[in-house]
Parts: C-alpha cells; structure tokens; sequence
C-alpha cells in the first residue's frame, strides 16, 4: 500500500495542477496540502528516519524562503509557490532536489518562451479555430506549475522515497 502511495499521490497531484494552471490559471491550495500532507503520513511508513525526514522539512522551508521573496516582488504567484515549496519536500537536501530545480527552471524557461510564442500569433490561433485555453492567450502570466509537474515528473525517479519504494519492491 505504501508503495503504491509513493508511485501514485505525488505524480498525479503534479498532474492534476498542471492542467488546472493550464485551464484556469490556478493552483487549488489543496492540491500542495495533499502533496505536503501524504510525504508526512507516507514518508515514515516507507522508512524514512527522522532525521532524514528534517532534512526534507529544511529543504521545503528553504525553497519557501525563496518562494516567498519570489512571491513579495510579483515574479511568482502563490499557487506556484505553494506548489514548488510542497514539492521540495519530496526531494530532500540530497541532489534530487538540484535536479528538480533545474528541471523546473528548463521546462519553465521552454514554457514561457512557448507560451509567449502563442499569445504573439493570438489572432491566427483565434481565427484557425485551434483550440488553446483562452486564458493561455489572454492572462499576464505563465502558468508556472506546468513546469513544476514536468519537472517534478523527470527528478522523481530520483528522489530517496522512489528509491525507497524501489528497493523494498525488488
């Protein structure tokens, strides 16, 4: 059971936000408190120890940190944030968490130049009829979880709980 929670929750909530930034331009809150939420109840029953398990918490609140400062100047929105800071704690001080990051920052920088490839051909989408989420043309911002799941996806073979999971099922 365990093993199919570390598999199953973390993927499909990245998957969930990612297409809810898409189509709406949000991330529902309770889509970073499940993330956050099912590391705390899985992580021990996987076998993490507590001291790694701190480690992780410190990695979430240092990402945070960045976050917030990111959030306070208007470069990120807040479900992005949340969502990122949520993540973090998946991945831990160990190099997944590099590795996440720099994925998230790849995907995010072909997103915003594809996004923007988009919105500068808005009128010929609009009138080939091709079907783009409207807000993807029209809303100021990016929506950023698309790269956060992306790179979520790619790190997370990597992360200690993946490994966890793998060693106990082989």
């Amino acid at each position: 059971m365990t093993i199919a929670a570390i598999f199953v929750v973390f993927p499909f909530c990245l998957a969930f936000a990612a297409f809810s930034d898409l189509f709406t331009m949000t991330i529902p809150n309770r889509i970073s408190a499940i993330v956050l939420v099912s590391f705390v109840v899985i992580s021990p029953l996987a076998g993490l120890d507590a001291s790694k398990a701190c480690l992780h918490v410190a990695a979430a609140v240092l990402v945070f940190g960045a976050c917030f400062c990111l959030f306070a100047v208007n470069v990120m929105g807040g479900g992005d944030a949340k969502l990122l800071t949520a993540s973090a704690i998946w991945f831990g001080f160990e190099a997944s968490l590099i590795d996440f990051l720099l994925y998230v920052s790849a995907f995010g920088g072909l997103l915003t130049i594809a996004v923007l490839l988009l919105r500068s051909q808005e009128n010929l989408i609009l009138a080939a009829r091709i079907p783009v989420p409207r807000l993807l043309l029209t809303a100021k911002k990016i929506p950023y979880g698309i790269a956060i799941a992306l790179g979520g996806f790619a790190a997370y073979p990597s992360s200690p709980l993946m490994k966890l999971a793998l060693t106990q099922f082989s």
